[in-house]
């Protein structure tokens, strides 16, 4: 019933920045909240922050607080800005909503590619 759609993703030199979006298409009317995980190679997939209906906002670790941001424009897009980026920030993004009530993530995106070179 929701479509999630990840962009932003690419190629950067360590120390680089990328702004990753997550568009979402549907239902969309609830109140989501809505998140980014990511999936290294030969890892599990991992909670990097989430932001909720009102813009209140978790991440992952403080270290990650100081070099990644998320924001929401609207109901419907998300984004995530990362900067400082790190070979180890290497990883598949994934977009994910859930409302309040949800006790599990219901829907996900396909996931964008994030490469970062030394």
């Amino acid at each position: 019933q929701v479509q999630l759609v990840e962009s932003g993703g690419g190629l950067v030199q360590a120390g680089g920045s990328l702004r990753l979006s997550c568009a979402a298409s549907g239902r969309t009317g609830s109140r989501y909240i809505m998140a980014w995980f990511r999936q290294a190679p030969g890892k599990e997939r991992e909670f990097v922050a989430h932001i909720n209906w009102s813009g209140g906002s978790t991440y992952r670790s403080d270290s990650v607080k100081g070099r990644f941001t998320i924001s929401r424009d609207n109901a419907n897009t998300v984004y995530l800005q990362m900067n400082s980026l790190k070979p180890e920030d290497t990883a598949v993004y994934y977009c994910a909503a859930r409302t309040l009530e949800a006790t599990s993530w219901l829907y996900w995106g396909q996931g964008a590619q994030v490469t970062v070179s030394s």
